[in-house]
Formats: C-alpha cells, structure tokens, sequence
C-alpha cells in the first residue's frame, strides 16, 4: 500500500456528503446517495419545507426519474395532466390546447409532462427520505465552509463544524456554496420584467381550463388550477415601473380589477424577475453545485425543477462510486456532461419566453424538446463518438423502456434498471458467453447481467423477448453487449474485443480491481 493510500485510510469525517438545500435537487441527491449506503446530512436555511406552487411541471424524464426512486404513482396521484389553455377574448373563452398529447410506447411509457404543485414534489421526496431514515435538518444553513485536498469542513448556523468528503451546493440562485468556491454566475437579471405568482382560490372559476387574459389592460394575467386542491397558480405581469403589493387584500384587488374575479385564500406569493444565468464551473475540488445554484431560467418550458433532479441523479451515483474508489476524473464528468444540457435549457427557455413577451401563441406550445427525453451524452467523456452504435441508440443515450419476460413474469426493461446498479445486457451467443470471464468490483455499485433471448429459459438472468420489441428498440443487429449506467444512460456499447473494450469501461466508471482480484470470476446473485 502506498503513501497516499496510508493517508486516506486515515482521514476522518463525520459524513460523506453534506448538502446544503432541501428542495427538489438537494432532496433527489439526497435520496440517490442514501440507496448507495453513504452517510449524508441535508441542511436548510429556511424554518421549514417550501409551502408554494412554483414549478409546477414535471417532465417525461424527470417522471423516470421518481420512478427509479420508488415514488412515481406518488406524483401520479397527486398530481394531473395539464387541462386545455382557456383565452378569455371579451365575453369568450376559447380553448386551445398548448400541451400535446402523446399516447404512452413500449420505449417511452412516460411521454406526457405532470402538473404538480413544487411544494408536493419536495413533500414526495421528503417523505421517502423519512423512509429512508433521514432527518432534513431546517433552520440550519451553511454560514462557511474551508475545502482542502482529503475534505471540506462546514460551519453551519447551529455553530456545529462537520468533516465531510464533499460538499453539494443545491441552494438556489443566490448560493453560498456557489460564491464561497468562487465560482461566476454569468447571464443577466431583469429587474424591469417581473411577475406575480400567487397561490389563492378563485370563485366561479371553471377548474378544466388553464386560464389567460392575453392582454388585459396592457398586461399578462394566467390562472392554472393546481391538481387535487381548490387553489391556482396566479400570474399576473407587472409594468416595468409597478411597485409590487404582496398584501392579500391589495392583490385580491389587483386581480379582480384586471379580471372582474374573486381571489381569496392567499397562502403563497412572489415576485419572479426573469434570471438567465449559467455557472462557469460545476465543481471546485470537492465541493459542486446543482440545480438553481448552478443554472436559473425564465419559468417558460418548465425546465428549471427538472433539470436541477437529473443534475442530482447524474452526480449521485459518481459521488457514489468515487467514494468507493472510482477514478476521481469520473467526478470531473458531472460538469462536462450536464453543463451543456443545461446551456442548451437556458437558450430554449430564453427564446420561449421572449415570444411569449410579444404575445405569439406559438410559445405556449411545448414538445419533445422540452420533454428531455432525447437529451444525451454522446460525445462526452464518457461517451466518445467514436464508440460502437446500433440502429437506434449511441453511447450516452437515455436508455429507452422495453417490454419483456424475465424473473417474476412479465416484465418491463425499467424494473430491471430500477435500483443503484449498473445493468449489462448480452445480445446474442457470443456476447452472452463471454459474461463469465468479465471482471467487476465488489465495491461500489454492483453489475446485474442479463442475457437478452427469443428462446424461453427459466435462468434467473435470462430476459425473454418473444415480441423483438425489445431487440427493436435497442436496434441489435449482431452479437452486443450494452452498459446502461445507474442514472439510465448508454455507459457503453460493445460489438468486438469485448474483454479488452469492457476492462476500459470499468476502469473509467468503476472502482479499481486488485492485482489478485483480475483472476478470478465474480460468482454472486445476479452479477457477472
């Protein structure tokens, strides 16, 4: 053993990752990191959870995501599709349909964006990191924090130091974390243009239309009624020189005023200003950021929630793996691959929102883009252009559904993924009889290897296609063996030399195997 591996073993820490910001980032970071086994401290400045409506839009593949964590028909049932636009014209209200709507696929099961409230997708999580024996610890933000090689040492408001391995910053737009690593926030803030958002009752309004005054008295008024309660997400946009009036009575006013409508039972409000901002950096030794404190977005699109969770699920299980010996370099990836996602958000979101501000209808459409379904890796670190490909999918591709037979019955590629492990599925012979000669740790996240078959087998690693559906989708042609990374993604896909292309696989994502350890066979349940 060497020096440096002497000093590591020595070092102390409380935990293994302190992250600072309990809403929806924080919390699915939270929750990837615990199913890992590490030890984890959730920290918040505010006195309790987010009680507002905010982002409201949960898309297709922020929905894998909750189900990857178990909570899916959670959000389900307590959330809906989103209803018909109503533009209120005179005495008129006529329907327009701004969301499309897509009928489920074996590969994309999930193709619809879910209307729910902010405060219930924080609740969902919150409640499943309960379950998971964490306690988010509120009133008790970040004051300071030093980093140095081996681990960041925090000061939180309690006055308590805490020796973790890495610090998270998911603490939103004005992030502590973010300025102590002095890290640039760059992009503009408009403090001309700005919005209400307000959380109140409504009387005789109908609850089956997302409601809109296109141009009522020069301004913008919207009324989307939010799922399973008698509230709506109010909008209202100010005039550039308006002094805003948070008061409940002086906003009921202004809204009956713009509208002729009764609003009552305030229990949220605000004013957005429109920030368009991207962080220069990611990481700073050990220390990230994710979510808001990393990128912040017009509201147009419902991007911002979403892409902070997938900013958490793509960290996760490299924080995971790292901790158990990975390559460090594996950590210089999170940047790399989710800061363009969030760059190419930014600049849709942006050019949404300014057709929006000329009043065009075509910006209140929504479609595949802003679903995330097909946003990919390929060409990162990870994932080299270079690598092999099939008819449909490249390395660093989300890693589509299918539908299948295997252990327990009929079953669904997800359920399969479902979990903190990595999954490697054998295409034909040839691929499925060089499994036993693979290596993989022990440590950090386990390998699940299955082989893909048209030939019924009761072999607990078998999965069954007698549809093709799933050879289809995965578009195989020959002999392959596809990775599929713990958060859903192509990790690799090999058609030749598939010893020598699988060792460099795992070294890039996996912890280093002993000398003695590259003898030997893995022989346990459900790994190669």
């Amino acid at each position: 053993m060497g020096d440096q591996e002497e000093i590591q073993l020595t070092q102390h820490y409380d935990i293994d990752v302190l992250i600072a910001g309990a809403g929806p980032t924080g919390s699915a970071l939270a929750v990837d990191l615990l199913r890992r086994g590490l030890r984890v401290r959730l920290v918040d400045k505010a006195p309790h959870a987010f009680q507002g409506s905010r982002a409201k839009g949960v898309q297709p593949r922020t929905q894998e995501v909750l189900e990857d964590f178990g909570v899916l028909e959670e959000a389900q049932s307590e959330g809906s599709s989103y209803p018909l636009a109503g533009f209120h014209i005179g005495p008129l209200t006529v329907p327009w349909r701004m969301q499309q709507q897509n009928k489920p696929t074996a590969n994309d099961p999930y193709p619809n964006i879910l209307l729910l409230a902010q405060h219930r997708t924080d609740t969902i999580l919150h409640r499943l990191l309960k379950r998971l024996g964490l306690i988010i610890e509120f009133n008790n933000g970040l004051e300071q924090f030093e980093q140095d090689a081996d681990g960041v040492t925090v000061t939180l408001s309690s006055g308590e130091k805490v020796r973790s391995r890495y610090l998270v910053g998911a603490d939103g737009g004005s992030s502590i974390v973010r300025k102590g690593a002095g890290i640039r926030f760059i992009g503009e803030t408009t403090d001309s243009d700005r919005t209400l958002i307000i959380d109140g009752s409504i009387d005789k309004l109908s609850r089956n239309r997302w409601h809109m005054w296109p141009r009522t008295r020069g301004t913008f008024v919207g009324a989307c009624p939010l799922p399973h309660s008698d509230q709506f997400q109010v909008m209202i946009r100010l005039a550039p020189d308006e002094k805003p009036n948070l008061d409940e009575a002086a906003l009921a006013a202004q809204f009956h005023k713009l509208t002729g409508l009764r609003l009552y039972n305030i229990t949220w409000s605000s004013v957005f200003r429109p920030n368009v901002r991207l962080a220069e950096h990611y990481r700073s030794g050990r220390v990230f950021i994710a979510g808001d404190a990393a990128h912040v977005h017009t509201p147009a699109g419902a991007q911002g929630l979403n892409t902070g969770i997938q900013d958490a699920y793509n960290l996760g299980w490299k924080i995971g793996q790292v901790t158990a010996g990975a390559p460090d370099s594996l950590l210089d990836s999170y940047e790399a691959e989710r800061q363009p996602i969030a760059a190419r958000v930014l600049s849709k979101s942006s050019e949404l929102y300014a057709s929006l501000d000329k009043n065009r209808l075509a910006s209140l459409k929504r479609g595949d883009e802003e679903r995330q379904l097909r946003l990919s890796y390929h060409g990162g670190p990870l994932a080299s252009s270079e690598e092999s490909a099939t008819k449909t999918l490249h390395v660093g591709d989300r890693a589509p559904d299918a539908p299948c037979n295997g252990p327990g019955g009929e079953r669904r590629l997800f359920d399969i993924y479902q979990g903190p492990h990595f999954t490697l599925l054998a295409f034909g012979p040839n691929a499925a009889k060089i499994l036993p000669k693979l290596n993989w740790p022990t440590s950090g996240a386990e390998l699940h290897c299955y082989v893909v078959g048209t030939a019924h087998k009761s072999d607990q690693n078998v999965l069954h296609d007698s549809s093709g559906k799933l050879t289809h989708i995965y578009g195989i042609t020959s002999d392959t063996l596809v990775m599929i990374r713990p958060d859903g993604y192509i990790g690799s896909i090999i058609t030749t030399d598939w010893q020598a292309t699988f060792d460099n696989v795992a070294r890039m994502l996996a912890p280093a195997l002993h000398r003695s350890q590259f003898e030997l066979k893995l022989m346990r349940e459900n790994e190669c």
